[in-house]
């Protein structure tokens, strides 16, 4: 039981809320019907807490609260994904502004930072809605306050509870939920964020309160071309002294305007609007900008052909929940219809398609270009390019005396693995993990994925990302703790 916040709580709470997020992530995406059914709620704020954490992995020695919360506020807001990504990572700036200057948070500071956070929040938006996740924000803000205490446990609790109450009201505040039998996807994510907080915070998974579930297919049943009014959303970084005018400019243009920053002139911008140029050319007379992503809602919209289904085997815990959160299933148990299988399946159902793998890291790279719409002889294909253009590492530790490729090993050496040879035979653990991934990157690559093995020992992560982050700045990166046999696990793509 924790007495207060400090940087190490934070940490930990960052990770639990996405890992948490990822395993509700398909849920959040099927209960996104508002503003649009997009479909994509659950996704945009797993976007946005992962580039918040990717922040921290490349900071391991900031040790104090406000340097930790602000490193993954601004993180957050650079790396929002879509209207609930943008507004989430307001609330990230509303916390860090509220306690950022104290070294821990009791009780009554945690419910001050809920409410900044929600007040920041509601500012973001130009025209706040309720029954979104701006309301539920609130209401824990509310619960929190109400406790008047200075326990960590009880605040945190009181917060959740609340969030869940306002969540529950959702449908009967927007006539778009009830229709479709849904509460806010927004909100949704939002409780699954404070309940990892009581968990971190209590050592304990808290009780859940039911929620209303989807009652059909809203997100493929509503309108297929997004917007009734709009056809594409917008989203971009800009760099500005301020947005006054910005915002004015593009409130006439559009609808699902959110403007979130950082506090330091660096602003996250989303809008939907059928004029593209129009938003794009208001952002540069506002400043610079950058990222500038544009998505056509009626591509996002096709619907998935029935009956195919990916499914994936690897060891590890972690490394599952990552392959069902992608949306793959990892057991072939009442599987049926079309089937896509990622690696050696224990038995071979009828008409099935097996990918082989060299590394369960090629799995995610597969999963990444799964296509349900296209026909399955070209997902397929897809599928298998994009795994055989993932270049795998392993690292293991050897258990006899040997002569290998890279010259003899002995019990207790560090073995790195490439494409199933050995490659570097090491004794520090540290160096031989940083030189295979050198080495896999000679040959060029901007994503490197990182999954930690059972017997990795808790810096590893840290320490491997700072190393990136020095050695190959302009490469992207993610850590994930897959929980498979041996330390580490690397793909480059």
């Amino acid at each position: 039981m924790l007495d207060s916040l400090d940087a190490g709580a934070v940490r930990r709470w960052l990770t639990a809320a996405l890992d948490a997020l990822r395993r509700h992530q398909r849920e959040i995406d099927e209960l996104n019907v508002y503003p649009i059914p997009d479909s994509d709620t659950g996704t945009n704020m797993v976007h946005t807490l992962d580039a918040a954490q990717r922040a921290l992995l490349a900071e391991p020695d900031l040790a104090e609260l406000g340097k930790v919360l602000h490193c993954m506020a601004r993180a957050a807001v650079l790396g929002a994904r879509g209207n609930s990504g943008a507004i989430l990572a307001q609330l990230l700036v509303g916390i860090a502004e509220a306690i950022g200057a104290s070294p821990e948070a009791r009780g009554r500071a945690l419910a001050w930072a809920l409410r900044n956070a929600a007040e920041a929040g509601y500012a973001a938006v130009p025209s706040p809605v309720e029954g979104t996740v701006l309301s539920v924000a609130r209401s824990a803000a509310e619960a929190a306050e109400e406790c008047d205490s200075d326990d960590l446990a009880e605040v945190a609790a009181a917060a959740a509870r609340g969030a869940d109450e306002a969540l529950a009201r959702t449908p009967e505040q927007l006539p778009a939920l009830a229709e479709a039998g849904v509460v806010d996807a927004g909100g949704r994510g939002l409780c699954v964020f404070l309940h990892s907080l009581v968990e971190v915070v209590t050592g304990a998974a808290p009780p859940r309160t039911p929620l209303a579930r989807v009652t059909g297919s809203p997100a493929l049943a509503a309108r297929e071309a997004g917007s009734e009014e709009y056809a594409y959303e917008v989203q971009y970084l800009l760099d500005a002294p301020a947005t006054g005018t910005l915002r004015a400019e593009l409130a006439g243009l559009g609808d699902s305007l959110v403007i979130v920053g950082t506090g330091d002139g660096s602003w996250n911008i989303h809008i939907h609007v059928n004029d593209i140029g129009a938003a794009i050319e208001a952002g540069v007379r506002a400043g610079r900008i950058y990222e500038i992503r544009v998505t056509r809602f009626a591509d996002d919209h096709t619907p998935a052909l029935p009956g195919r289904t990916v499914v994936a085997f690897a060891e590890g815990e972690g490394l599952g929940e990552l392959l069902r959160a992608e949306g793959a299933l990892t057991s072939l148990d009442g599987v049926t219809g079309q089937v896509v299988i990622l690696g050696a399946p224990p038995y071979l159902p009828d008409r099935a398609r097996v990918i082989p793998l060299r590394s369960p890291v090629q799995a995610l790279a597969a999963l990444a270009v799964h296509d349900r719409t296209r026909p399955l002889d070209d997902d397929v294909i897809a599928m298998a390019e994009a795994a055989a253009a993932c270049r795998a590492a392993s690292v293991v530790l050897a258990t006899h005396e040997g002569l290998t490729m890279a010259g003899p090993c002995r019990p207790g050496d560090y073995l790195a693995m490439i494409d199933g040879e050995v490659n570097l035979v090491a004794h520090d653990l540290t160096s031989a993990c940083e030189t295979v991934i050198d080495r896999l990157l000679t040959a060029g690559g901007e994503l490197v994925t990182l999954l930690l093995g059972a017997q990795a020992p808790a810096p590893l992560g840290p320490a491997l990302t700072s190393h990136l982050a020095r050695r190959w700045p302009f490469v992207e990166v993610r850590a994930y703790p897959g929980g498979q046999p041996g330390y580490l696990t690397v793909g480059v793509e």
